[in-house]
């Protein structure tokens, strides 16, 4: 395996896996391993399972992603069940978990403004990771992560 041309944010294993089912994986030579996580980060929810491949392909036969612009439909129902599971107004939907943290930062720091905080503190936990972007890694702990970026 080569990763000349990848930039790493760590030192890849030399393991490559060609498909997964469920919590399995499986390498070239068919061997076969457990997937304790179920995949990573925000896509953790298994591999290759039946209903979840189904609905990927009916909606990119349909409509991959417009613009936030226009009325998503789907997007307007599941943002009504989450609020109403979650007792909350609204939802904002993001790609990814770092996107989210710095929308929460956004939030928090908007917050502050509107109550006049001159100087808001934002806390985060100890040998946490919130994300590579750079207000998240400043949010990081660890000797990887955020202190150089702060």
């Amino acid at each position: 395996m080569t990763t000349a041309c990848l930039m790493s944010t760590y030192q890849p294993l030399a393991l490559s896996f060609t498909r997964g089912l469920g919590t399995r994986l499986w390498d070239q030579s068919g061997r076969e391993y457990l997937d304790a996580v179920a995949g990573v980060a925000v896509t953790n929810v298994g591999h290759s399972h039946p209903l979840l491949v189904d609905a990927i392909r009916d909606q990119a036969g349909l409509l991959l992603h417009t613009s936030n612009l226009y009325s998503i439909d789907w997007q307007q129902r599941l943002a009504q069940k989450l609020t109403e599971l979650a007792g909350m107004d609204r939802v904002f939907f993001n790609n990814s978990g770092a996107e989210a943290n710095e929308t929460a930062l956004k939030l928090a720091r908007l917050h502050g403004w509107h109550k006049y905080i001159e100087q808001p503190l934002v806390v985060v936990m100890e040998n946490a990771f919130h994300g590579r972007t750079l207000g998240t890694l400043a949010a990081s702990d660890g000797p990887a992560t955020g202190r150089r970026c702060a």
